[in-house]
């Protein structure tokens, strides 16, 4: 637990930071604030590439169509997953060639593949353990998201549309007939006898 001075001793240093100083720092500061895909959040390392994150977002998009805040959520869950499941091959890459680099005086090259998974293998099961992981969680996404949709086209679906007013045959000879009979006798007045529909309708 930290004391009640620790505590303010944190407070008082929080006030003093003016945020990255760096270029470094600067460039992550950068892609953590990109508006992006739905939320205008994003999950960008500072050495990836922004317009290919971009470019899987729309599509994603266009696939799912979203439509309210709680589907915009989940096709952007559903962003981030597949985007960070991308990554992970290019991570194990990174870790074979580290290992390549730094055992190849001491082991052949056949040799350097096994070597290099004993050596990182911790590292490389996390790995595997982050993408079943991923997948599980985008496709609960997916099954979510279909679902919502699913209700919502049903819905729209059950709703009757509403049927268009239209004028009595009828009523509309007897309205052409008040019309003539007020034209030959201006003394008549149509609204009298009860007709409220426009003559327009008449025409």
């Amino acid at each position: 637990m930290s004391t009640q001075s620790q505590i303010n001793a944190n407070r008082m240093n929080a006030q003093h930071s003016t945020g990255p100083k760096t270029d470094a720092g600067k460039a992550t500061s950068y892609h953590n604030a990109v508006k992006t895909a739905l939320t205008g959040q994003t999950i960008l390392l500072p050495n990836e590439d922004l317009e290919a994150y971009q470019k899987l977002g729309a599509v994603l998009i266009k696939r799912y169509q979203p439509l309210g805040t709680l589907e915009e959520h989940l096709v952007q869950s559903i962003i981030n997953s597949e985007w960070r499941l991308l990554r992970i091959p290019n991570l194990e890459a990174g870790i074979y060639a580290i290992g390549h680099t730094e055992l190849a005086d001491q082991f052949s090259p056949l040799e350097l593949e096994l070597q290099t998974y004993l050596k990182y293998e911790r590292q490389l099961k996390n790995l595997s353990l982050q993408e079943s992981r991923l997948r599980r969680m985008r496709d609960k996404d997916i099954a979510e998201l279909r679902a919502l949709q699913t209700a919502r086209q049903e819905k729209e679906e059950s709703s009757p549309a509403q049927p268009e007013k239209t004028v009595p045959a009828s009523a509309i000879a007897l309205f052409n007939e008040a019309k003539q009979a007020a034209a030959a006798n201006p003394t008549i007045d149509i609204s009298e006898i009860g007709f409220e529909f426009s003559s327009t309708a008449a025409a």
